[in-house]
């Protein structure tokens, strides 16, 4: 095993062609790119808060639009999707701290919003990683958490801005025909905190429900919570708690009781939720499984539960724990890479500056386009999910297509073997360095071998 590639691909997302001779020690280079902030990356003019409240409050405006109308205000929700999408796909081809931003990819799945799923989350979903993610990704999970729970995204996705206690005074004044709505309650339970084996029942995902009535959008009508700049009079889309659609009372979550406190009682219940010890082991489950093994060894899933209970949910350190699970740099571990993977790795590999908005169909022909499985779940990251014949025949032709397109940048493939581990005497390494060979056929030759489907 090659420390650095393992480092590079296992850790990071895809080794650039020199970089591995670069690095002589590979676990302090991990440990080196969590320190400081978190990264940042600059909000794409389309997604600037007043345009992009602009353009969601016009979407959603009088019903008399023509159907062209309707559907000009949907491309310009999407374009925004679409500049939001190359600048977040630009930050992963181009970093210098790729663990981290593999970091940031992990949670944005595990705290996953779909733009497959309505059309108002994909304005959204950039500003979602950029703003929940990003900012915590080496922080405290229970702020990310809560953060998630806040966002405007997160409300639309699983329906929360639309819940109604059935007592509340809203519901009182005739406006509860929505109802309660349990979606965000149950996958906060089940796929952000607990996992399903985590000790709730059906009665904690209905209080929990009720204790988050009242948390909605603002700023999705005329009015609501307004820009910073005094001189804007449009408002901002933003969370907002309504205390006339709060389910008013005590609630009992998990045994504990918590008085009703508005908008408080909800944060104190979530920040309980990511400190049970269910979701340290949860979470250890879910980053052993993306950084180590399909079946995830129960040593390291116990060592980095540890980390993350000790810590207090602390990101970092449960990252700077993960570079020192043995399981992780052996032969008898690998990891499958999933389709984005495997096409930033491509990027990457080629020491492309970044993606542009052809990349986006690439994606959706690959089947796993950013910001949009197609269950609050997010996307699988096993083997089994991703090496379907149709799936690998998939990768292949694109391969040739990607390589054809990179023919300007004088590829050379046998350059390739310095970011692919294979042995002395392999056979690749004789293909690769055959200059009777056209260079683009040998590129795509690399990028669609079985080498390079691991990391």
């Amino acid at each position: 095993m090659d420390g650095a590639l393992r480092a590079l691909n296992r850790f990071g997302l895809g080794a650039r062609t020199g970089e591995r001779r670069r690095i002589n020690d590979p676990r302090g280079w991990l440990r080196a790119q969590l320190a400081g902030g978190a990264p940042t990356i600059a909000t794409p003019p389309a997604g600037a808060p007043a345009a992009l409240g602009e353009a969601i409050r016009a979407f959603r405006g009088p019903a008399r639009q023509t159907p062209e109308q309707r559907q000009q205000l949907r491309r310009k929700l999407i374009e925004i999707a679409s500049q939001e999408s190359v600048a977040a796909l630009t930050a992963r081809v181009a970093t210098d701290r790729p663990f981290v931003e593999r970091l940031v990819a992990f949670w944005s799945n595990h705290l996953c919003v779909s733009t497959a799923a309505k059309v108002l989350v994909a304005p959204l979903a950039g500003s979602y990683e950029r703003e929940v993610i990003r900012p915590h990704v080496l922080g405290r999970f229970e702020d990310m958490v809560l953060a998630s729970a806040k966002h405007p995204a997160m409300l639309v996705y699983l329906d929360n801005f639309q819940s109604i206690g059935p007592n509340s005074r809203g519901a009182q004044r005739g406006r509860g025909r929505r109802g309660l709505n349990e979606n965000y309650a149950r996958e906060l339970l089940e796929l952000h905190t607990l996992g399903v084996n985590g000790g709730y029942t059906q009665q904690d995902v209905l209080e929990l429900a009720k204790v988050l009535t009242g948390w909605t959008v603002g700023g999705l009508q005329n009015g609501g919570r307004r820009l910073r700049s005094a001189a804007s009079t449009q408002a901002e889309i933003g969370f907002a708690f309504q205390d006339l659609l709060h389910e008013p009372g005590t609630r009992t979550v998990l045994g504990v009781k918590y008085s009703d406190a508005g908008a408080e009682q909800g944060e104190h219940v979530i920040r309980d939720l990511c400190r049970h010890a269910s979701t340290a082991t949860f979470v250890a489950t879910k980053l052993v499984t993306q950084f180590v093994a399909d079946a995830p060894p129960a040593g390291a899933v116990e060592k980095l539960a540890r980390v993350f209970r000790t810590s207090g949910g602390d990101l970092r350190a449960v990252a700077a724990a993960l570079v020192e699970i043995e399981d992780a740099w052996t032969d008898a571990t690998r990891k499958f890479r999933t389709p984005q993977d495997w096409l930033v790795a491509v990027l990457r590999a080629v020491n492309a500056p970044g993606v542009n908005v052809m990349t986006l169909p690439v994606l959706r022909q690959l089947r796993h386009p950013l910001w949009a499985p197609q269950a609050p779940k997010g996307f699988g990251d096993t083997m089994q999910e991703w090496a379907d014949p149709d799936s690998l025949l998939n990768r292949a032709e694109l391969a040739r297509t990607l390589a054809r397109r990179m023919r300007d940048a004088r590829l050379d493939g046998a350059a390739l073997l310095d970011v692919i581990e294979v042995g002395a005497g392999d056979p690749v390494r004789t293909l690769l360095a055959d200059t009777s060979i056209a260079a683009a056929d040998r590129v795509a030759l690399a990028i669609a071998g079985p080498a390079f489907q691991w990391r």
